[in-house]
């Protein structure tokens, strides 16, 4: 049973004084004493003087038959009419059998919730994880965008109350000082934290995906995204080996680098196209429609063996969800995202494309023509032969095999 004579057995423990109420006045009157001093206001509530002149508000009282104690803040930061506020808020909860303390830890462990379910804390989780394995300007960018552009905005909001007009809000705060790209980068980064909200259960949605791309400015044109620095490429050719989607997926991720063809032909390919045993994919070039040629390297032959036993006795080597069709034009570049990777700004599924011309002409020094011939370019010809799938073919083997030795080694370089 709650024992409300709180008044007359806090009062009993005070120094003798008048026991009118404070002022404000009377409070910066009070003088500290060698000892700490209580200025009573009334009801158990009352100011401490330290004999340092510190002044603490306190309220007295006793629950379930035991003297407790409840601070109150300290003045002049909180002032009196505030702290007869909180002090009559205890009260209430006290009337009603709970204890005014227990209230007090309640809300200062929902403080804390509230503060780990911010825009800011969830983002810098979200670049812990992120992070791994990427180069360290590419962080430091990223870091830089949200330290500069999104925190500012977003950071101190719950990651549940973000709305589509607060993304937007961000966002033209940026696009209004002229930096375009930018702003797409960190539409990027926003999204990426929103994803990662929603997946670790701290939001419902991504407020992104209603952000239509007329409501910004638009970027100039560029090429596909591509990596071609070698330490970059050997971050992602370590992402694509410890990617956890499915495992037709991965083996589209990981045959993607070592045959270059155009992201359409990777996920509609059949297996009555490929001969493991000659290591040779021949099909169709869905561009050109041309007939073409695939060298395979061993590194390849692999892949494709071990994925044969999951879907060799079907059409395509890489089925969708969906029976009787292969993997969505997006699912490469959905993959990528799944890893952190930008596909508008960094690397696209047809990047792979862009990867293997640069290296294997400035990496490996490769002729310029049997590296278009590989990617089924129109190369012109001195006797202006038309396109033939088996030229330079023993050149082309050699520079598939070679190309996935030089990609192996840069996985495993440190």
């Amino acid at each position: 049973m709650v024992d409300l004579l709180v008044d007359r057995n806090a009062k009993r423990n005070l120094p003798t004084m008048k026991t009118n109420r404070l002022t404000e006045i009377k409070i910066r009157q009070i003088k500290p004493t060698e000892r700490p001093r209580k200025v009573a206001d009334g009801a158990g509530l009352y100011l401490e003087v330290a004999p340092t002149g510190g002044k603490l508000w306190r309220y007295a009282y006793r629950f379930c038959g035991k003297q407790k104690l409840l601070a109150l803040g300290k003045y002049p930061d909180v002032s009196l009419q505030e702290a007869r506020k909180r002090h009559a808020e205890a009260r209430t909860c006290l009337a009603g059998g709970t204890d005014p303390s227990d209230v007090r830890k309640v809300e200062k462990q929902l403080g804390a919730d509230r503060a780990k379910n911010t825009f800011e804390f969830i983002a810098a989780e979200w670049l812990i994880v992120w992070s791994r394995g990427k180069a360290k300007t590419t962080i430091d960018h990223t870091q830089s965008r949200l330290r500069n552009d999104i925190l500012p905005v977003l950071g101190k909001k719950p990651i549940t109350s973000i709305t589509t007009l607060d993304v937007l809000t961000a966002l033209r705060r940026i696009e209004n000082r002229g930096a375009i790209e930018t702003v797409h980068k960190s539409k990027n980064i926003i999204s990426q934290v929103m994803r990662y909200a929603v997946s670790t259960e701290r939001a419902e949605q991504n407020p992104i995906l209603n952000i239509y791309s007329s409501a910004l400015q638009s970027r100039k044109p560029k090429h596909m995204a591509s990596i071609t620095e070698p330490a970059r490429v050997a971050e992602l050719l370590r992402a694509i080996e410890s990617y956890k989607g499915t495992y037709q997926v991965q083996a589209a991720l990981r045959l993607a680098p070592l045959v270059f063809v155009r992201i359409g032909e990777l996920r509609s390919a059949e297996w009555a196209d490929i001969d493991l045993a000659r290591a040779e994919w021949k099909f169709v070039v869905s561009k050109t429609k041309t007939e073409h040629l695939v060298p395979l390297a061993v590194q390849a032959v692999e892949i494709l063996t071990e994925i044969h036993m999951l879907t060799g006795e079907g059409k395509y080597v890489f089925p969708g969800i969906r029976y009787g069709r292969p993997i969505s034009d997006m699912t490469i570049n959905r993959a990528l995202q799944s890893m952190g990777y930008d596909t508008k700004e960094e690397m696209t599924g047809h990047g792979f494309r862009a990867m293997a011309r640069t290296l294997l002409a400035e990496e490996l020094g490769f002729p310029p023509e049997v590296i278009e011939h590989q990617l089924a370019h129109k190369v012109p010809d001195r006797l202006g032969a038309a396109y033939n799938r088996t030229k330079y073919l023993a050149d082309r083997r050699k520079m598939m095999q070679a190309w996935a030795d030089y990609l192996d080694g840069l996985k495993t370089r440190k």
